[in-house]
């Protein structure tokens, strides 16, 4: 609650950066002998040495301010930034000629060792060019030995830091004061002291700023003014579904309250945030302030910011006017209590801090900032013990105006316990311990809670079709023709959005309050994003946005150079369309393959680790992994080029049905048996593959009919069109189509060709299709719709005139023939034969 809270909306995230020294020139009169000591001072181990004197130089003015700033914990934290620096800087000196020292090494083994005793002697050049080269070993060892223990007394330096640091934090919170009747006594004696002296300060600065700098003060409150209501203003316009309380809808779930809670406590506060920024900026600019009232006049703004913080974040949680929009099961009463509560311990705390500062600027006796704080923590504490009396708690089916009921007794035992705890802190002299508890009580819980709706309202909008049954979610839809996919990956990043936001804003207000400071943070800010350590490898998250940012503009160019290459000059020659695609093929991997490269190289990966994995893969394959190797860049090219995706309905070889799963070795197709197989990935790459959902679902289906010739073929048509366009899942653009496609032996043979929006529905549709076929067409008496064996009927063939058959037998005896008549067939089939009984008959006369 100190002014660190507001000095860290304005310089959180501040990280300086290293002023670059321009190298000097030599003097154009120089000689000759000048200009070699300017070489030999020029060379890289003469520089390094320069450099090490000024860091030790540095280390020792450092060392000197670490002794006067022993007490004063916030410039101990920059101290300490400023010592990590150079023990970086130090170590980059160090690193910088062992370049030259490996070359020496390198130089000195093809060189080898000097002759033995009784050996034939080596060539001057030689013995002098090793002579130099171990010198110069020297003269870098000397300088990598000074480095290291110039490291170490940095690294010293930055724990001494640390540790002063740690015992400071541990004096203030557990210093004993004697509380006695002497010491409130002379507490009283010099408020009145204090009070004249900061009316007269106050006033004086008030009456040189109105005559000496009006035009300056208004300008300042004027510009301050306008920042905070184009925040509040633009906000408010952007968020207004998500903080404007009317009468609450039946349908209005918890998730639309929490969202409103959030957003109506962060807006305000966020605005009045700008306006205290601003304003102490601007006055700090145009020079209003004195040093004597800065820090009053920041505290007081920052005061007042967190007094509105948190009373808004009560009255959105609580909602003591609105029941319908609480968020917590409280009667009506106990929310106001609560709400009160809060209020009173936030400005009673802020006050506490308000006086402190008065106090300290004024140059007021310390034991009248310990009774300031002793009479803050009791009341703090007895406000505690209050709200242990307040009967808050609303029993399953009673309404929210009825009479509460007391809070469970663990709740009633940690607000009684607390508060007791607090007063009798301090009443016994542990006055700064009980000031911190009561600060982390209300500030903490308050960032806490808020840091909590913030992730329930981020992972509301974030959920799937969130957002769009919101008021925004609908306004998207209407302003920008967004689908249900689109907003669903909107809700997503805003999601994510409210979370950074949560971690970015809250994280640093918490270790501020816990007694870290600015420099500590923002040094934590920038090893974060410039160097995290995993073993011996550094990553840098900064680098990293830097490469994607990189590769996403390198994209850009590639494509914009692909459509200009195809467009304005190969449309121009006239060359071949199979050539102009594939040179812009070519030219598109290119580009890309660029494009990765720098984005690598700026992420800060090293390439030769891209060397030793190919050298692996080569070796790999020499040994017989082909195959395998086959696979793995198959799955890479699948999974780059995409040709299918997960869900789309894939047809290879003998294998059909819906991919699951793409790996880097083999694909995974469940088929319409809800059979798993896995197909390796150099199939879909080296053979033919069928995708029925590409790029979208739409597909054609055809239904073979087939009929006998009796039927009239234009009525067959018909009846299938309007057949078709009765069915809901068939397309009226394409339009359905009846073809007559061939002729058979005894029937004719027409196609309907449906076109569908989702073609897995096929089967269901088909077999729709077909039965209405089936029943129309034996309603309107078309025929069979499917081919058949047609059966003729019996034909009666034209007898002769019975002829006279003779023969020779008994007169008693008749005449039994088996007569077999010609078999009619039709279509295979064949009827039985029969016996025909024939009688004699005498010769005719």
């Amino acid at each position: 609650m100190t002014s660190k809270l507001f000095v860290a909306f304005l310089s959180l995230w501040m990280v300086a950066a290293p002023v670059p020294v321009m190298a000097q020139q030599p003097a154009a009169n120089a000689n000759p002998q000048q200009l070699q000591q300017q070489e030999a001072a020029a060379t890289p181990q003469a520089q390094a040495a320069a450099q090490l004197e000024t860091a030790r130089k540095n280390l020792e003015r450092l060392a000197d301010v670490i002794t006067k700033a022993k007490d004063d914990d916030n410039r101990l934290a920059e101290l300490k930034v400023e010592i990590d620096a150079a023990a970086k800087q130090i170590i980059a000196i160090s690193v910088a000629v062992r370049p030259r020292l490996d070359e020496i090494k390198a130089r000195l083994a093809e060189l080898g060792d000097p002759p033995a005793e009784g050996a034939p002697p080596e060539a001057d050049v030689v013995a002098q060019e090793r002579k130099r080269l171990l010198a110069e070993r020297g003269a870098i060892n000397a300088l990598t030995g000074t480095a290291e223990d110039l490291s170490i007394q940095a690294t010293k330096l930055s724990n001494g830091i640390t540790a002063t640091r740690r015992v400071l934090f541990s004096n203030t919170l557990l210093k004993h004061t004697d509380i006695n009747r002497t010491m409130v006594m002379d507490a009283i004696a010099a408020i009145s002291l204090e009070r004249q002296t900061f009316m007269r300060t106050v006033g004086s600065w008030l009456t040189f700023a109105w005559n000496f700098k009006r035009l300056q003060l208004l300008s300042a409150l004027f510009l301050s003014l306008c920042a905070a209501l184009v925040l509040l203003a633009g906000t408010r316009r952007l968020f207004s579904p998500f903080i404007h309380r009317g009468v609450l809808n039946e349908e209005t779930g918890y998730i639309t309250r929490l969202s409103v809670a959030f957003w109506s406590t962060m807006i305000p506060t966020m605005a009045a945030a700008a306006f205290a920024t601003t304003s102490y900026f601007f006055l700090q600019v145009f020079n209003v302030l004195r040093p004597d009232i800065a820090p009053i006049v920041s505290v007081t703004l920052a005061v007042c910011v967190a007094v509105l913080f948190v009373s808004t974040l009560a009255n959105a949680v609580l909602a003591p006017g609105q029941s319908a929009w609480r968020l917590v099961r409280v009667s009506d009463r106990g929310a106001r209590l609560l709400a009160w509560s809060i209020f009173a311990m936030t400005v009673v705390n802020g006050l506490d801090y308000l006086a402190s500062t008065i106090s300290e600027v004024m140059g007021s006796p310390i034991v009248l900032t310990v009774v300031k704080s002793l009479i803050a923590s009791i009341i703090i504490g007895l406000i505690l013990m209050a709200m242990s009396l307040i009967k808050p708690i609303v029993a399953a089916g009673q309404t929210l105006d009825s009479q509460g009921k007391p809070w469970p007794r663990p709740v009633w035992l940690l607000f009684v316990v607390t508060g007791a705890a607090l007063i009798m802190a301090a009443l016994s002299g542990y006055v700064g311990l009980a000031r911190f508890v009561a600060t982390q009580i209300v500030m903490t819980g308050a960032i806490l809670v808020t840091m909590y709706l913030g992730i329930l309202t981020g992972k509301a909008v974030a959920k799937q079709n969130a957002l769009a049954d919101t008021v925004v979610g609908r306004y998207l839809e209407k302003r920008f023709r967004m689908e249900q996919i689109g907003l669903d990956q909107a809700g997503l990043v805003a999601g994510l959005g409210i979370y950074a936001l949560v971690v970015l804003l809250f994280i640093p207000l918490i270790l501020l309050q816990w007694g870290f400071q600015i420099a500590d943070i923002q040094a934590w800010a920038y090893r974060l994003f410039t160097e995290i350590r995993i073993g011996s490898i550094t990553i840098s998250i900064t680098g990293i946005l830097a490469g994607i940012l990189l590769f996403a503009a390198g994209f850009v160019v590639t494509r914009w150079f692909q459509r200009w290459l195809d467009s304005n000059v190969m449309a121009r020659s006239r060359i071949d369309l199979g050539v102009r695609n594939s040179v812009k093929t070519g030219v598109g991997y290119l580009g890309l393959a660029l494009a990765g490269l720098i984005g690598i190289s700026a992420a800060g990966l090293d390439l030769s680790n891209l060397a030793l994995v190919a050298g692996a893969l080569s070796l790999g394959v020499g040994f017989g992994l082909q195959n395998i190797v086959s696979n793995f860049v198959s799955g890479l090219i699948l999974l780059v080029e995409r040709p299918f995706k997960v869900g789309d309905w894939v047809v290879t070889g003998t294998t059909e049905g819906f991919v699951r799963r793409i790996s880097v070795r083999a694909t995974e197709i469940e088929t319409f048996q809800r059979q798993t197989i896995m197909v390796p990935n150099s199939l879909f790459i080296n053979a033919s593959v069928g995708n029925w959902t590409h790029r979208n679902k739409l597909g054609r289906s055809d239904i073979p009919v087939t009929v006998g010739y009796d039927a009239a073929p234009r009525q067959v048509m018909d009846t299938l069109l309007q057949i078709a366009a009765a069915h809901p899942l068939v397309l009226k653009n394409p339009e359905p189509q009846a073809v007559f496609s061939a002729f058979g032996e005894t029937t004719m043979t027409f196609e309907l060709r449906i076109y569908l929006a989702d073609i897995v529905n096929g089967n269901g549709v088909r077999n729709d299709l077909r039965l209405a076929i089936y029943e129309r067409f034996r309603e309107e008496g078309l025929g069979a719709p499917f081919p058949k064996e047609t059966l003729e009927p019996e034909v009666s063939l034209p007898q002769p005139e019975p002829e006279m058959v003779t023969a020779r037998k008994t007169p008693d005896e008749p005449v039994e023939q088996p007569v077999e008549d010609e078999p009619i067939r039709r279509s295979g089939t064949q009827r039985r034969p029969r016996r025909v009984s024939v009688e004699a008959v005498g010769d005719k006369d």
